[in-house]
C-alpha cells in the first residue's frame, strides 16, 4: 500500500501548491483589477502582471498533474470515469490556465501601444478590459473544472477512497460551482464578482481540507481491495 500512500500525499501537495499559486495570482494583480485606466496600470506595473501569469501557469501546470498522478489508483474503480477526469481536469482546465496566461502577457505590449497615445485609444481600453477578465474564459473554464471535479469526487464517493461526508462535500460544492460558470457565461455577473466567490468558496474549503487529508490519511486501505485481488498468489496455498 505504499505506492498508494505516496499517491495520495503527492496528490494532496499538488493541490495545495495549485491553490496558494492562484490566491497569489489574485493578490498581486489585485490592484490592477480595480485600476480606473487598466492599461495605464498594467504600463506602469508591467512586473506584476508577468508574475501573476507565472503564478497561474504554475497553478495550471500543477493542479493538471493531479489526475495524471491520480489516475493509476482511481482507474482500478472504474476506467471510464478516472480517463475522463484526467480529460477534464487535466487536459482541458490546463489549457484553460495557459488561455488565461497569454490573455494577460498580451496586455504588456496592448499597454505600451496605449501609452504613446494611439488614436484609437478607447478600442485598445476596451480591448484591454476583456484581455484582462476574460469572462468567456473564465466562465468556460469555471464549467471544465465542476464537470471533471464531479466525476472525480462520484468516483471518490462510490468507491469510499475517502470517507463519503468529504466526497459528498465535493460533489455539493462543485454544483455550486457549474451554477457559477453557467451564470457568469450568460453574464448575471463577472468571473471575479463577490457573488462568483461566494458561490465557489464551498469547494474551495472542501479541497483543501481534502488535500490535508490525502497528505494525512492517505487513501481508505479498505477500498484498495481491487487491486489486492489482482495480486497474484505466489508460493501457492499454506
Amino acid at each position: 500500500m505504499s505506492k498508494n500512500r505516496n499517491i495520495a500525499r503527492t496528490m494532496g501537495w499538488l493541490f495545495i501548491i495549485g491553490t496558494v499559486a492562484g490566491i497569489l495570482s489574485r493578490v498581486v494583480t489585485g490592484s490592477i483589477s480595480g485600476a480606473q485606466d487598466l492599461l495605464a496600470s498594467i504600463s506602469a506595473h508591467g512586473n506584476q502582471v508577468t508574475l501573476g501569469a507565472l503564478l497561474v501557469m504554475v497553478m495550471g501546470s500543477v493542479l493538471a498533474m493531479v489526475p495524471v498522478v491520480a489516475y493509476p489508483v482511481l482507474r482500478k474503480h472504474d476506467e471510464g470515469l478516472a480517463l475522463g477526469y484526467v480529460v477534464f481536469r487535466g487536459a482541458l482546465e490546463g489549457v484553460y490556465y495557459m488561455a488565461i496566461v497569454v490573455s494577460w502577457l498580451l496586455l504588456l505590449p496592448l499597454s505600451q501601444v496605449y501609452q504613446v497615445g494611439a488614436p484609437d485609444a478607447s478600442s485598445l481600453r476596451a480591448l484591454g478590459n476583456v484581455l484582462f477578465a476574460t469572462k468567456e474564459i473564465a466562465s468556460f473554464g469555471m464549467i471544465v473544472f465542476s464537470l471533471g471535479g464531479l466525476m472525480f469526487y462520484y468516483l471518490l464517493y462510490r468507491s469510499k477512497l475517502v470517507p463519503r461526508w468529504l466526497s459528498g462535500w465535493g460533489l455539493v460544492g462543485l454544483i455550486f460551482g457549474l451554477a457559477a460558470g453557467l451564470l457568469v457565461m450568460f453574464g448575471f455577473f463577472s468571473p471575479t464578482s463577490t457573488i462568483s466567490d461566494v458561490l465557489q468558496i464551498p469547494i474551495g474549503v472542501q479541497e483543501m481540507i481534502f488535500a490535508v487529508w490525502l497528505i494525512v490519511k492517505g487513501f481508505n486501505p479498505s477500498a484498495m481491495a481491487p487491486e489486492a485481488a489482482t495480486q497474484p498468489i505466489v508460493g501457492g496455498s499454506r
